[in-house]
């Protein structure tokens, strides 16, 4: 794929001739399409700025944001927008940017079952997060999952007509390499349930109760309960299995069946709407596997800043997962804001998904209600569209607005040091008063 360099923001905005106003309804989530950035006049940054401050207020030491024009790449408005800061989820942006330009958007991520040694057969996982044991319609999320009930009908044909009357199931998840948890995330996150043990083979994201949404719990060893439940149901469909051991080595072994995640467009709304941190993982290492690097959070980290780069972003972005839960990852408000203009940009057709996937303030994800109801954030309700980022003593928003004049900014605000309390309602103040302005 050919990667077109992004727009450089520049400090100062150029004079623009006025043209035709769109004007955009607050009250629906259309109001937020990228189409046709240039609508409208854009915004003065003088009074730009001057609406942003007041609303800042005294959150400004531990502040730091950029507002840009999309069709030009100028920067409106800026405060530390160049000081690298605790993205927290907002990281998810980068990686799905990353994996839209890499690997594309219709690239999809294969769970086989292939023959084993002794007579046995092996299930290899390719990365697919989304891979469910839940029957149809209970997966938990919108898009259509890939089915371990049907790939285990697929393998129970093929074995019968082999004349094959019962197996043990082996598992091979070495498409990832390194450990299941970063050496900088919290020890709280997988006893929590927040991630689980990231593995090329897993299913229902490791989930020890998948069929209880209220239970968070995550099993140890996502690839051997994949591989338990998946001699279950063989055996349901008629060929008796009993769970085997790990192997390695299984790529020209004769395939038995296979299923298919959803496309990579599909993985990156579902991610970013639901700030989902298992399947980010997933993505950012099939960024790494993409550019032939270890597919282990250190070479996702790396491939994913590599491609970035190709785009344009070569400074500000600096991380050590996909997900966005390390504490140690920093990314600018510039680079983010440069990041959401990209995906915005129509030169960029296979980055929409960044876009789409990003929730809608009031309506959607982590910008639902109660978010965007009160009095000063409720102008940007159904015209913000932005990806959330929340850790201990931080909070992120990142995304893009239409403005009362119809033009098409992107923006990023991110506030706290991770240390006290910090209120993410500062952050939807400031997206709706960039939304509210025909200044």
């Amino acid at each position: 794929m050919k990667l077109t360099p992004a727009r450089h923001l520049s400090p100062q905005p150029p004079s623009v001739a006025v043209r035709d106003v769109v004007r955009v309804s607050a009250g629906s989530p259309a109001g937020v399409s990228a189409a046709e950035p240039g609508t409208g006049p854009m915004p003065d940054a003088s009074v730009l700025a001057g609406r942003l401050s007041g609303a800042i207020g005294g959150a400004g030491a531990d502040l730091s944001a950029v507002v840009v024009d999309v069709a030009t790449g100028r920067t409106l408005f800026g405060h530390r927008g160049d000081r690298p800061a605790t993205p927290a989820s907002t990281t998810k942006l980068a990686t799905s940017v990353a994996a839209l330009a890499s690997v594309g958007p219709e690239h999809r991520i294969t769970t086989r079952v292939v023959r084993g040694a002794g007579g046995g057969i092996v299930l290899v996982g390719g990365g697919d997060p989304t891979l469910t044991a839940l029957p149809a319609g209970r997966e938990g999320g919108s898009p259509p999952f890939a089915s371990l009930d049907d790939l285990a009908k697929q393998t129970a044909a093929a074995l019968k007509t082999a004349g094959i009357g019962q197996v043990r199931v082996d598992f091979d998840a070495s498409a990832y390499q390194g450990a299941g948890a970063a050496p900088t995330w919290k020890p709280n996150y997988i006893p929590d349930g927040e991630v689980a043990p990231v593995s090329a083979l897993a299913v229902d994201k490791g989930k020890a109760a998948p069929q209880d949404p209220t239970k968070r719990t995550r099993v140890a060893d996502p690839a051997g309960v994949a591989a338990a439940k998946f001699a279950q149901l063989l055996t349901k469909h008629g060929v008796p299995a009993k769970p085997g051991r790990k192997v390695t080595g299984t790529g020209g072994a004769e395939q038995l069946g296979a299923v298919q995640s959803p496309p990579m467009s599909v993985l990156v709304e579902y991610l970013l709407t639901e700030s989902d941190n298992d399947v980010a993982e997933a993505v950012a290492r099939q960024v790494a596997m993409n550019k032939g690097l270890p597919a282990s959070f250190q070479g996702a980290a790396q491939a994913v800043t590599q491609v970035l780069t190709e785009l344009g972003v070569e400074q500000g972005v600096v991380v050590n997962d996909g997900s966005g839960l390390s504490p140690a990852n920093r990314i600018t408000p510039v680079a983010l804001a440069r990041i959401v203009s990209l995906a915005a940009d129509a030169e960029h057709p296979d980055l929409r998904a960044t876009i789409t996937g990003m929730p809608v303030a009031g309506f959607s994800g982590t910008l639902g209600p109660p978010r965007y109801s009160g009095q000063a954030s409720r102008a940007g309700a159904g015209v913000v569209r932005a990806k959330t980022g929340t850790l201990a003593g931080v909070s992120t928003l990142a995304g893009m607005v239409r403005d009362a004049d119809g033009r098409l900014l992107a923006f990023a605000f991110m506030l706290g040091d991770g240390k006290g309390y910090v209120n993410p309602l500062t952050l939807d103040r400031l997206a709706a008063e960039v939304a509210r302005c025909g200044c």
